[in-house]
């Protein structure tokens, strides 16, 4: 190793460092920091968040980066930390000092100010915190913009470098043209299945046991890795040997199951990066849309096969028998896959799930690029889903309020997970040709396939794109024909359509 990289390296740790612990804050925050804290943790949140801006910024940064750009002799591993490096500092450079600090206390707190909004159904009480968040985002993405590129291509950026607005509605269009016939087809099908059971009857401390089951069973590993609750389901990380999950617990049984499949999806991900890029710029996953890949692969794709659950359902049954027990196998394959629009993205189907995130999506446009007053988005996302998915929400929290992501300053992130599912199928096909999908499921083989992954996706962490990633595997380029693809053949097999 190099001097000139051994200095880089040295700073690189300190940023890491911070990194670290504004993480485990943010953790803290979401799930066990009491609520009168916040005012004061979050002035902490931004000292540190101050002095990582300060070490990426610096002039030592900055020389250590262009001095080892110019060394000879650096591995493929190191040369990516660089790149990384380079990146990091180019994303912070051009904000103001003060501003990055004032943006970071304010994404602490809006986070507590949504959870206030949502518990209360009160969106006003959420739009002024909303409209700091928004400014802010505006802001930065103003100063990072390159020549006549949109302040929303600039948010996309963020989490998925390979696409930009133009080829997301190209995507969107596809993906509206396969769905909405099928969607319509269904309807008229006549097919009922009955998923009620999945309703009311299931206490909170069954359903841990099982979150903790299936978490477990999917390869999710408990020395590296906990399960928290908070009231939105998520995961972060520190390194690649701490790795975190959170889900929440409600009435309806197989809400509170997939999303733990979910996130142990995104942890396996984290979990599955090589010891020597992990604690580094590129030792995370390579873009939100790849890493929704593989939550919603273990979620839907794995999850909810019915070859997955012919070696557990057992278990099932035992946890819930006055639920289950006069519940066949084939009955509740059924109905965790029955289409039913709905109001809550995260607890859509399959083939509804990207219409919740069009939606998103084109009020998310609307919002950078066209300044739409913030009162009317409430009115302006109930009749998009009425439009979109015939139901109406009747509330905020149902509505506008229900996803954090916003508060979190987190705009252009939902196009990842419509991406992801498409990611997640081409995948999906590619490797039925490799390995016997379902008789591994059916004989708890999960491994072969979570090893299949860690070895193709997983251990690069940031050193390729989604794109390469997909290409380097399947032999092509994204192609969401797989995904509309998927659907139809799940779909038309589940609802007997012609």
């Amino acid at each position: 190793m190099k001097k000139t990289y051994e200095v880089l390296s040295s700073l690189l740790e300190r940023t890491m460092a911070l990194q670290t612990a504004l993480v485990l804050f943010e953790w803290d925050n979401e799930t066990l920091a009491p609520e009168d804290a916040s005012s004061y943790t979050n002035r902490v949140i931004g000292v540190l968040s101050e002095e990582y801006y300060r070490i990426i910024t610096g002039d030592e940064m900055g020389k250590a980066i262009e001095a080892c750009e110019k060394e000879e002799g650096l591995s493929d591993v190191e040369q990516a930390i660089v790149k990384g490096a380079r990146e990091a500092r180019e994303d912070l450079i051009c904000v103001p000092s003060e501003e990055y600090r004032e943006n970071a206390q304010l994404v602490a707190d809006a986070v507590r100010v949504w959870t206030k909004a949502k518990k209360s159904e009160d969106f006003d009480s959420f739009a002024p915190t909303l409209e700091k968040v928004i400014s802010f985002k505006k802001k930065f993405a103003s100063y990072r913009k390159k020549d006549d590129q949109k302040l929303y291509d600039v948010m996309l950026n963020e989490h998925e470098k390979d696409f930009n607005s133009e080829l997301l509605d190209e995507f969107f269009s596809q993906l509206k043209e396969g769905i909405v016939p099928l969607l319509k087809e269904i309807k008229e099908n006549g097919k009922e299945i009955d998923n009620s059971f999945l309703v009311g009857g299931y206490p909170v401390e069954k359903q841990k046991e099982m979150a903790e089951f299936l978490a477990e069973y999917v390869g999710f590993d408990f020395h590296k890795g906990v399960l928290s609750e908070s009231a939105h389901p998520f995961t972060t990380n520190l390194h690649n040997h701490d790795v975190r999950i959170t889900t929440s617990y409600h009435d309806k049984m197989d809400s509170s199951m997939f999303s733990v499949i979910h996130e142990a999806g995104h942890g396996l991900y984290e979990l599955g990066i090589r010891d020597d890029i992990t604690q580094t710029p590129v030792g995370q996953g390579t873009s939100m849309g790849v890493h929704e890949s593989q939550s919603r692969f273990f979620e839907n794709i794995i999850g909810r096969k019915e070859a997955f659950w012919e070696p557990i359902y057992g278990k099932l049954v035992e946890l819930y028998p006055d639920k289950l027990k006069k519940i066949p196998l084939e009955q509740f394959v059924e109905a965790i896959n029955k289409v039913e629009p709905s109001f809550i993205r995260t607890e859509a189907d399959e083939l509804t799930y990207s219409l919740h995130i069009m939606i998103r999506y084109e009020i998310e446009k609307m919002i950078v690029e066209e300044d739409i007053d913030l009162e009317k988005l409430p009115e302006l996302w109930a009749d998009k889903y009425e439009e979109y998915l015939g139901v109406r929400p009747e509330n905020p929290s149902e509505g506008i309020l229900q996803d954090i992501h916003w508060s979190q300053g987190m705009f252009g992130y939902f196009p990842s997970y419509a991406l992801g599912n498409a990611f997640g199928a081409q995948l999906y096909y590619h490797m039925q040709k490799e390995m016997d999908f379902d008789e591994l499921l059916r004989t708890e083989r999960i491994d072969v396939i979570r090893n299949y992954l860690k070895e193709n996706v997983h251990q690069f962490g940031k050193m390729k794109t989604s794109r390469e990633i997909l290409k380097d595997v399947t032999g092509e380029d994204f192609n969401p024909e797989y995904f509309i693809r998927y659907l139809k053949e799940k779909y038309s097999k589940l609802y007997e359509l012609s």
